[in-house]
Order: structure tokens, then sequence, then C-alpha cells
């Protein structure tokens, strides 16, 4: 576990665990490099090095009032590889995370700074843009994140226990996942501030990646729930597929937002092959 502070002062946590080629996780609202846990000990496992920073604002890294944009993201991200010392990293992201992917690859990798990105895996990801706009229509509507917003405002601890049921799918399939990960998963929550944790809802709502695409040269997988309610597969999954045509895309039937804990083995094993590949 190491720390690696930004220009603004902000400190970044993250993880660097095992031997092996660099894999670099990015993770989802509103949670923090322990989500990923069951794919760092499977990969570590299987003789890579794994590497999850805290999104500043979350988890374990500092809580500024500000930089809740995904330029800052990326260069949170970069000063973290740096630190860490990689010189090749495959990059994965989830949700939000998606987007400091795609961000980082544009801002860094494509402009030939930092680490060589050899591969990328965008799941569940918000990108290429989520919100919908005229040139946008299967986005998600405004007043969704309008509600989100208002839910964190009034009663964040209870808005983000009941958030733990489109984030699983136990709405539609009670049981999906123990009350052991449900509790889980709302402590990380609630380890985040409630100002990068506002924030970050326009920030993964109406930043626009479509132009960050093409920065996409590398072998890329997209993976997506058909079932998930929270990012929507036709504007995300579905259109970055179309936007980088080189990619796989694997599509869960039945699987809800978090499949990386919902279909852990698959996704495992699925995230394994491609990195071997």
């Amino acid at each position: 576990m190491a720390m690696v502070t930004a220009k603004d002062g902000t400190q970044i946590y993250y993880k660097d665990w095992g031997n092996g080629p660099a894999v670099f996780f990015s993770h989802g609202w509103p949670l923090s490099a322990d989500m990923w846990e069951q794919q760092m000990i499977f990969l570590g496992l299987k003789g890579f090095r794994v590497i999850a920073h805290d999104r500043r604002g979350f988890g374990r890294s500092s809580q500024p009032w500000s930089g809740y944009d995904y330029d800052t993201f990326a260069d949170d991200i970069a000063l973290v590889l740096a630190d860490a010392g990689v010189e090749e990293v495959a990059l994965v992201g989830f949700s939000m995370g998606g987007g400091d992917v795609a961000r980082y690859i544009s801002r860094y990798a494509a402009q030939g700074k930092g680490p060589r990105v050899t591969k990328a895996c965008l799941t569940s990801a918000v990108t290429p843009f989520f919100i919908k706009a005229e040139d946008n229509p299967e986005g998600a509507p405004p007043e969704i994140f309008d509600g989100i917003r208002a839910g964190l405002l009034a009663d964040r601890p209870q808005f983000l226990s009941d958030f733990n049921a489109l984030f699983y799918g136990t709405n539609l399939k009670p049981g999906a996942v123990s009350e052991g990960v449900l509790a889980q998963t709302l402590q990380i929550a609630l380890t985040s501030g409630i100002k990068g944790t506002y924030d970050c809802v326009g920030a993964f709502s109406e930043s626009d990646f479509r132009p960050d695409m093409a920065a996409f040269t590398m072998p890329t997988l997209v993976i997506h729930g058909d079932a998930d309610s929270v990012v929507p597969i036709a504007p995300t999954g579905a259109a970055a597929h179309r936007l980088i045509p080189h990619s796989q895309f694997k599509v869960y039937e039945g699987a809800p937002h978090a499949l990386t804990t919902t279909h852990k083995d698959q996704y495992n094993a699925d995230l394994l092959a491609f990195l071997q590949s």
C-alpha cells in the first residue's frame, strides 16, 4: 500500500500486489479499490502484478473540495503509475472507472506519455457517453442524475444502502449476492466523502468520451450485462464497441451492473484469457 501526492496536495492511495505483467484497476462510483479484491487476488495468484487506487475523494485518498473531473482523474492515475515504476500496463475500468481508462489513454498513452498501455478492458462502463442528449437519444435522462444528487443530500447512507439493490440486481433476483457483500459494499461507499460522491455524479454522467474512443488502438475488451439497470448497455457498452471496431464485446445474459461480483468466476476467467492472449 502506498500514497502519492498530486500537485494540488491531494493524496492518492493505491495497492500494489504481486509480480509479473502489470494490471491497473479503476473502480466504480461510489466505491474504492476494495471493490476489486476478488479480481486482484485471482490475478495476483496467476502471476500478475495488480494495482488499484482509491480515486480522489473516495476510500483512503484525500477528500479535496474540488478536482472531480476526468482530466484530473487521468493525471492522478499517471502519478500512481509513475510512482509504482510501471513501464507497461493493462488498464481495467468499471463503471465510472471506464471513463478514467478512456481519458488516461487519450491524455497520456496516445501522446506517448507514461507506460505503454498493452490492453484495455471496459466493464459495465459509462463510456462513451452516458446522459441523454440530442445526439445521444439512447442516453439516460438528466432527471435520473438530479435524483441521485438529491438522494445524497437528503440521506446519503440510506440512499447508498438502497442503491445496492440496483447495483447487484437484488431487486429483480433476491439473494443474487450475500448479506455480507451488501454490508461490505455499503461500508466501502461510506468511507467516501460526500463532496466527491456528489460531484462525481455530474462527472460520470455528463463527460463525453466519444472523442477518447479513437485512442483505443490497443486490444480492447468490452464487457457489459444486458440486465444492467444502472448503466444500460445500449448507450454505453454497445456504443463503445461500435466506436472501437477492433474490440471484443462480451454480453453477459441477465447480468446486473456489478457483474464483477455476481458473475465473478465468468468475469475473472474472461479477464484472464484476455490478458494472456
